[in-house]
C-alpha cells in the first residue's frame, strides 16, 4: 500500500454519497452525503457548472434521469437548478458549497470533475475557489484530460487523480501519457485490472490506486488484491 496521500486510502469511498440505489435515498444529494457521514465513509462525488458558473453536486450533464426536467445543467442557472428534486424525493440537486458546508471536513472527498465540452472551461478554477479554506482533506479526478491539464494552474495545491478504464493498448498509452500532469492517484474500474498501467503507478510510482465501481463482496476481495481502496455502492463495506 502506498504511503501517499494516507487519508485517501483510509476507509472505503461511498459512489456519489451512501445512496440506496435511487430508491429512497438518491445518488449525489445532502442525504446521500449525511449517511456516508454517519457511517464514517469517505464521499465521491461529481461535479458540474451550472449557467452561471457555480458547481452543483450532479453526475448527467442532462436533466432527464435523475430530476425528471428536460434541458442541460449548463442552461440553467444555480437558483433555478436548486429548485429541482432528485428523483421526485424531497431532495434538491445541491450546490457544492452546499455539500462542504454539510461534511465540514469530518470525511474525505474526492470530487469527480465532469466535463461538458463547450461548457466547462471554468469548472476547475470554480471547484478550486470553493475548496479555498476549506479545514478537510480533498481530492479532484477526472476522465476528461482537458480538465485535469487545466488543474496545474487552475487548481494548485489540490491532490489530483485519474479516473480510467479499458484494456486496450489505446487506452493504457493514453492513460500513460497523463503522468506528465501531475496525477497523484489513480481510480480505475475493477472489471479492467491488473493491467499494465494500473501495476506501473502502484508498484513502480507508489501511488494510490482506488477501484470503482464495488458493487458486492467478491469485487470488494479483489479490490485489495490489487489496488489500495474501492469505491462502492449497493452494500456496506466493512
Amino acid at each position: 500500500m502506498s504511503d501517499r496521500l494516507p487519508w485517501l486510502t483510509a476507509r472505503p469511498i461511498a459512489h456519489r454519497g451512501l445512496h440506496d440505489g435511487n430508491r429512497a435515498v438518491w445518488e449525489n444529494t445532502l442525504s446521500a452525503f449525511s449517511g456516508a457521514v454517519e457511517k464514517n465513509y469517505a464521499i465521491e462525488c461529481d461535479v458540474l457548472i451550472s449557467k452561471d458558473g457555480v458547481p452543483m453536486v450532479l453526475h448527467d450533464a442532462d436533466l432527464r434521469r435523475l430530476t425528471g426536467t428536460e434541458g442541460k445543467v449548463c442552461e440553467k442557472t444555480s437558483t433555478q437548478l436548486r429548485k429541482l428534486h432528485v428523483g421526485g424525493a424531497g431532495d434538491h440537486i445541491p450546490t457544492f458549497g452546499e455539500m462542504l458546508e454539510l461534511v465540514k471536513g469530518r470525511v474525505p472527498l474526492v470530487i469527480e470533475l465532469k466535463g461538458d465540452p463547450g461548457h466547462d472551461s471554468d469548472l476547475v478554477k470554480a471547484v478550486a475557489s470553493e475548496l479555498k479554506g476549506y479545514k478537510g482533506h480533498a481530492a479532484l479526478m477526472s476522465f476528461d484530460h482537458h480538465l485535469l491539464r487545466q488543474c496545474a494552474a487552475g487548481a494548485p495545491g489540490i491532490p489530483l487523480g485519474l479516473t480510467a478504464e479499458g484494456m486496450r493498448d489505446q487506452d493504457i498509452e493514453d492513460h500513460f501519457s497523463m503522468l506528465a500532469h501531475n496525477i497523484q492517484f489513480v481510480s480505475y474500474y475493477i472489471h479492467h485490472m491488473p493491467n499494465r498501467f494500473t501495476s506501473f503507478v502502484r508498484e513502480k510510482l507508489h501511488m494510490p490506486l482506488i477501484t470503482w465501481t464495488i458493487r458486492e463482496e467478491t469485487a470488494l476481495a479483489k479490490t485489495y488484491a490489487v489496488a489500495d481502496q474501492a469505491t462502492f455502492e449497493g452494500f456496506l463495506p466493512a
